[in-house]
């Protein structure tokens, strides 16, 4: 038996870094007191979600890592409680800007610094104007905790990330989130479609996972979005562990067995029974091998 807690947060942002990183803080230590050891914030809490519209006095606003406010102050705070935080950031690296996740283990120290691979355009997430596509490429690092790998928001909508990852070996997933309302398709409500994509990760490849979203309406230009929440924790055959509503500034918290878990993705023989010889057609864009 090798039991972990894990815990996902939600909450609104605001312009006011220093209230952010307070409020996020504060969502830390709760779950920490409820015994949580692996604690996801979500994706880019520093600030709103500035990807509503194409701004480039924004752009200014991506940091080195070493200088990045959240990356130090949540590594101090993961030192301290004895936890494990992925903190996500904007990154600037030479003329380069990315959408990025560093990971703090149990002692603060940071154990890698992973760049969104996937980068979606679409109103109201306008990220290709904001962020490269990572060069980093998929990576699961060993935590204090177990076996931790990442992806962030856009990401969690491709069976490639998942599947990389657990071949990878990880033994839990995560994926930091900011997802709500289609400002062109207002009648669009994507919560139930967000949740099922990830379940079913988690159900495919036999591994515990945590999606941690915002909450809160915000408004950038003439773009408002209204962020739905649901952040929430499966269990390794996808099902629902632990969730929270869609406008609560909160946190939920679960506790899987990795070894539980492990047990279980070997006597199905998914893993077993591959055959990358027969996936060429996934290295294509068009289907054509």
């Amino acid at each position: 038996m090798r039991n972990v807690t894990l815990a996902a947060t939600q909450m609104s942002c605001s312009w006011d870094l220093d209230e952010n990183i307070e409020k996020a803080e504060g969502l830390v230590r709760q779950a920490a007191a409820q015994g949580a050891q692996v604690i996801l914030l979500q994706e880019l809490f520093e600030t709103p979600y500035f990807c509503l519209e194409q701004d480039i006095g924004l752009l200014s606003m991506a940091t080195q890592q070493d200088e990045n406010r959240a990356v130090s102050h949540f590594s101090a705070l993961a030192n301290e409680l004895g936890v494990v935080l992925p903190i996500s950031y904007f990154e600037q690296s030479g003329l380069a800007r990315y959408n990025s996740l560093s990971i703090a283990d149990a002692d603060g120290t940071i154990l890698t610094n992973y760049r969104k691979t996937h980068i979606p355009q679409a109103p109201g997430y306008e990220e290709k104007f904001y962020f490269n596509p990572g060069d980093s490429g998929f990576q699961v690092v060993e935590t204090q905790f177990g076996r931790l790998g990442c992806g962030v928001c856009w990401d969690q909508w491709f069976p490639e990330t998942a599947r990389s990852l657990a071949l990878k070996g990880a033994e839990i997933l995560m994926f930091p989130t900011a997802i709500g309302t289609e400002p062109k398709n207002p009648d669009l409500d994507s919560a139930g479609h967000w949740r099922r994509t990830m379940q079913g990760h988690a159900a495919a490849n036999m591994i515990p996972l945590v999606a941690s979203n915002r909450v809160g309406r915000e408004k950038q230009g003439q773009t408002e979005g209204l962020f739905y929440g649901t952040s929430f924790i499966t269990g390794y055959t996808g099902e629902i562990l632990a969730d929270a509503d869609r406008v609560s500034e909160t946190i939920v918290t679960a506790t899987v067995d990795l070894d539980e878990a492990a047990a279980f993705r070997g006597s199905w023989g998914i893993f077993r029974d591959r055959r990358p010889d027969a996936y060429g057609t996934l290295q294509t864009l068009d289907g054509k091998t």
